[in-house]
């Protein structure tokens, strides 16, 4: 990447193979969970972008606005109204089950 290319060690010629016009997008987890760190050599090639994890609440709130608007768009088969009641349940007992998991 540093010199904008690589060496074709498959061929006999070891020719010098330049790589023009690429962007490279790169995404990956903290470290540790079998992820592994990478070298700061390497990561000066990249901006880098943290996200920091939704809370629970926030997460409650996104997904009940998203399953709010699958309830409204339902016109061939709608939800009934017993349906609909259960929106925070389900949402709740969802982020439990993800929080559980990730343990």
């Amino acid at each position: 990447m540093d010199y904008g290319g690589w060496y074709d060690i498959d061929t006999s010629e070891r020719d010098f193979r330049y790589i023009m016009k690429v962007c490279y997008v790169a995404a990956m987890g903290p470290p540790g969970g079998g992820r592994n760190s990478i070298t700061n050599r390497y990561v000066r090639h990249y901006n880098i972008i943290y996200v920091e994890p939704y809370s629970d609440s926030s997460l409650n709130s996104i997904f009940c606005n998203v399953m709010e608007w699958m309830y409204r768009s339902a016109t061939k088969l709608p939800y009934g109204a017993n349906i609909e009641k259960l929106k925070e349940n389900i949402v709740s007992a969802t982020i439990q089950v993800y929080n559980d998991v990730q343990k």
